[in-house]
């Protein structure tokens, strides 16, 4: 596929969109992507991309082996993502402070519309489409209420939490930096780029070197799971593609408990500003929740986040054209 600089920069605007995503417990980077039109070809790259990649390197030059292997497509979106988790999660944070209701509204209408997206594509519904939906979406509905563990305390917990996050984050419907939570690892992964943005800002090598050291070993557990997991992936998409939509659809629909707006604080936790944040959420009816529900505003921002779905599926359906 012959892709110009424009088309590049499309695709790390839509890398910047996934990294926004992946900061937020609730959201998943992976709906982002599969709404995007970039879903696919991700998976599909991630899993080609193996030490082959030298031997045609060695055979045919540096070049030709960069274009087989598809990686500016993969460079040019993960330096979005980059640039986004370390440069947005701020705005994200300070939303989710200052105006919980409304960002959570749009991301409820931006899941609403994506699974509506996702389930068009199923061409058969037989009784198993149905029962993958139904069981993929009440294994995401126990993760979203799970209780959180503890933080971690080791380089071996944090390969593992780096490992199973980012298999969340490459999954439509499930959230990477959710599942950082339940495990109790989302405050030391954000201190860890707090840490990191800060050396870089201030040239503090000691800051630079510990946020490094834990982002590495994150880095490890996370390429790991994402090549072991793009091969499941592809070959389902390749052979059972219909149910692969199901359950991707099943997923979505239960982590809307996630991002329904109005919520009772169960408990709360500390996040690494030293601010009390919530911990454990109950989702509940507007009548049931304590201050001004914004209800109107709520709505709106739901239909912002699901026109915004539609109209993103009309545009890539004309380019397609």
């Amino acid at each position: 596929m012959r892709r110009n600089f424009r088309d590049y920069l499309t695709i790390a605007i839509k890398g910047l969109a996934m990294g926004a995503a992946d900061v937020v417990p609730g959201v998943s980077g992976g709906t982002i992507a599969f709404i995007s039109g970039i879903y696919e070809e991700l998976i599909k790259t991630i899993n080609d991309l193996n030490t082959s990649f030298f031997s045609v390197w060695k055979k045919e030059g540096f070049l030709s082996s960069w274009k087989k292997y598809n990686l500016s497509f993969l460079t040019a979106l993960f330096l979005g993502i980059a640039t986004s988790i370390l440069s947005l999660a701020k705005l994200i944070k300070w939303l989710l402070h200052n105006e919980p209701l409304l960002l959570w509204a749009f991301f409820f209408g931006l899941v609403l519309a994506s699974i509506v997206h996702i389930a068009k594509q199923i061409t058969t519904w037989k009784p198993k489409v149905f029962l993958g939906i139904f069981l993929a979406a009440i294994l995401s509905y126990f993760i979203t209420i799970a209780e959180p563990l503890a933080s971690p305390d080791s380089n071996w917990y944090l390969l593992f939490c780096g490992f199973i996050a980012i298999i969340a984050m490459i999954l439509p419907g499930v959230s990477g930096a959710f599942i950082l939570l339940l495990l109790g690892a989302y405050q030391t992964f954000i201190n860890t780029l707090n840490q990191l943005r800060d050396g870089l800002i201030h040239m503090n090598l000691e800051l630079l070197w510990q946020a490094l050291s834990k982002i590495l070993i994150i880095a490890i557990g996370a390429i790991l799971g994402l090549k072991l997991f793009s091969k499941v992936l592809n070959w389902m998409f390749k052979h059972h593609k219909n149910m692969t939509l199901a359950i991707l659809t099943g997923f979505m629909i239960g982590s809307l408990n996630k991002l329904w707006p109005w919520k009772k604080v169960i408990s709360w936790r500390t996040n690494s500003e030293g601010t009390e944040v919530p911990f454990i959420e109950k989702s509940i009816l507007p009548s049931q929740f304590e201050g001004d529900p914004r209800i109107i505003w709520v709505l709106f921002f739901i239909t912002i986040g699901f026109l915004l779905i539609l109209i993103l599926e009309r545009l890539s359906i004309k380019k397609e054209d």
